[in-house]
């Protein structure tokens, strides 16, 4: 008799769990949806905006140490 693709699939589950792994569920924007294309271009345009209203990534790297910026001894 045939494996039915529910055993195939808890067999691969439980292999995946002795492995150390766990499962997660994950909901994305659907980029389908109607209205998508125009809210992420919106998004966009803000997010430039503000960047180049405010300067924070100018302040961040200011007051940000980096490796090359000091030297470990």
């Amino acid at each position: 008799m045939k494996d039915s693709s529910r055993h195939r699939v808890e067999r691969h589950r439980n292999s995946l769990r002795e492995r150390g792994m766990r499962p997660i569920q994950i909901w994305i924007p659907d980029t389908r949806a109607a209205g998508f294309a125009e809210e992420a271009r919106r998004q966009c345009l803000v997010a430039n905006a503000a960047d180049e209203q405010d300067g924070i990534m100018d302040w961040i790297e200011a007051v940000s140490l980096f490796d090359e910026d000091h030297e470990t001894g």
